[in-house]
Formats: C-alpha cells, structure tokens, sequence
C-alpha cells in the first residue's frame, strides 16, 4: 500500500467500441492522472487482454481498481452488450493479480465523473432554475445508450445505474411509427430506443428512409453504409447539407433522442438537472443546441412546466467516466 490517504488507482472506461485506461495517484484531497493510454475494445478477446497489454507497458501497480463497463452489472458480474465478452470480477482479479476491484456500469461512471468536471467542460442546452437541487440524470448516445441517475439523499449526490436505454421504443407521430414498423421486421420483434438513439440507430433510420422510396441514395455513400464509419458518414452529410436523406435521419434521430432524454428526466425526476454525455453528442453540439431537441425534450403534455425548468448540459469532456471510476474507487475502496 502506497500509504495512508495516498494510494494508486486504476482506473477503465470500456466502451463498445474503445477502452480509456489510466492509473491515478490519490491523496488526501484530489486525485491526479498519472498515465493514460486509450486502446481499441473490439481488437481483445476478452477484457483481460485488453487490461494485461495496458499493464505491460507501465511499470504501476494498482492498490485499488475500478471499471466502468457498457452493460448491466449484477453481483460484480457482466456481459457486455455491444461487446463478446463475459467478466467476472473474481476471475478477473485472480488472473491479473488485482486487489479491491469494483466494476461499475459506465453511466454509472459518468455520474460520478460529473462532479469532478469545470464549467468549460459542459455546454448549457437549457438553463433551466438557477437554483436547482435534487435528482438528476444522465444519458449517453455512442455504441449504444446509456442512462443512469443521480439520487439526492438531502445531503449528497448518489450515482445509481440503470438499463432504460433497453426499454420499448414509443413513437410519437407517423413517420416514427412506420420507423418502429420497419425494425421490427429487422429486429424480428422488440425495438429498444438503443436501437435509434445510437451509431447504430442513425444507420437504422437511414436505412428506414432509403426503404421508402422516397430517396435516392448518394453514390459517395454507398460504400461507407456498410462500414463501421457509417454514422459519421451519414450525421457530416446531414451537418453540412450535403445529402437530404442524410438530413432527414439526421432530424428523426434528434427527435428520437430528445424525446427519450424527456422520457428520462421525468422517470428521475431529475430537477437537479439532466446531462447528455457520450460520444455523439459534443460532435453534433450545434444541432443540439437548435430548437429541434428542446421541442422534442418538452413535448410531455401536462408535464410540461416541470421540463421547462430542469438545466440541461453537454459533456463535452470525452474523460468524465475514466475519472468517474477513478472517483468511485476512492470512495468505495479508501485503503
């Protein structure tokens, strides 16, 4: 042990389709990166790999460790959802020699991330009350969705995970509903909101489109559809008015997505305030910030009023879930 109020960490944000990794010193009042390496998820086997190449190029060794993963977590048990892999925290400890290791879902991780994080790390969507408290929430669109909440106990901010991301797609006019029509087919039955609000879910909407008749595809795109680059692809086309069936997904999936961020912050309560983070998000900031999302976010009936006052923020630094588990450890794991 490294001493008393000052320890080692290592700290993973695992991501469907790239893995943070860094150790961390901590002491008595903050705790400061020490290295960092960001390795790619979908190139290892198994996490262990992934964790013993990152090993291998430091010469630290963790005292406490703590990894944000994108799936459920159950009795320190999980398989990944956009990844082939199955962990176990003991198995996992024993094969690498680590001692106190936690794993926690990633939004979980950003949860507890938001709070070590400055001003210039977020973009303001809605303002909302100025003086704000209570709960809050947090979701994430990249590989997948993700959600989490953060319960106000009167005194403290506490991080809970959650799988909502997996919950039943609701459409909210026709367009939407011949969309979940079409996914159904695809899916073979149940459509998720991970399923549009996502990388996944701007191919989804697009293909949707496409299948309308209504388009006619862009040459230039026809390769790029069938690559992992799809969604980039498709949202810069739509973000430069390149492509009209890019623009048009593009505008189903802001719908989507504000819609479900809406659905959220009513399910938490969040009148503390709700945050987007993941990947998407800070590359499309200014779409966000149009009219678009809020109208969609608001559009809640009788709820209304209550959305109206709830700040909304974008995190716009890609670190908060690696020191959101960097953070976590130090408060469940203190040596």
């Amino acid at each position: 042990m490294s001493g008393i109020g000052h320890y080692t960490i290592l700290a993973g944000d695992i991501g469907g389709t790239k893995a943070n990794l860094a150790f961390f010193e901590s002491t008595a009042d903050r705790i400061h990166p020490l290295i960092e390496m960001t390795l790619p998820s979908g190139d290892y086997a198994t996490l262990h790999e992934l964790i013993d190449e990152f090993l291998s190029k430091t010469n630290l060794k963790a005292d406490v460790t703590c990894l944000s993963i994108a799936g459920p977590i159950v009795h320190g048990h999980c398989k990944a959802t956009n990844l082939p892999w199955t962990i176990d925290t003991a198995v996992l400890a024993r094969n690498l020699g680590l001692e106190h290791i936690t794993l926690i879902n990633d939004l979980e991780a950003n949860a507890y991330g938001i709070y070590l994080l400055h001003e210039s790390d977020f973009v303001v969507i809605n303002h909302g009350d100025k003086k704000a408290y209570g709960n809050a929430a947090v979701i994430s669109a990249g590989t997948g969705l993700g959600e989490a909440g953060i319960y106000w106990d009167g005194t403290k901010m506490r991080p809970f995970a959650c799988e909502g991301g997996h919950c039943d797609f609701a459409p909210a006019n026709d367009v939407q509903l011949e969309l979940l029509k079409f996914l159904m087919k695809k899916e073979s039955g149940h459509v998720s909101y991970e399923r549009l609000v996502s990388g996944m879910g701007i191919v989804n909407i697009y293909k949707y489109l496409l299948s309308t008749g209504k388009y006619e595809e862009p040459e230039w795109l026809v390769d790029q559809i069938h690559s992992p680059d799809a969604p980039a692809a498709i949202s810069g086309a739509a973000l430069t008015n390149k492509s009209d069936i890019c623009v048009d997904a593009l505008d189903i999936f802001i719908d989507i997505f504000g819609a479900e961020t809406g659905n959220l912050a009513l399910k938490m309560m969040a009148t503390g305030g709700v945050f987007i983070g993941g990947g998407i998000a800070p590359k499309m900031i200014n779409k966000l910030s149009e009219p678009r999302f809020m109208h969609s976010f608001l559009d809640k009936g009788r709820l209304r009023p209550v959305l109206e006052v709830m700040p909304i923020r974008v995190i716009m630094n890609e670190k908060a879930a690696l020191m959101g588990a960097a953070r976590c450890a130090t408060m469940l794991h203190r040596p």
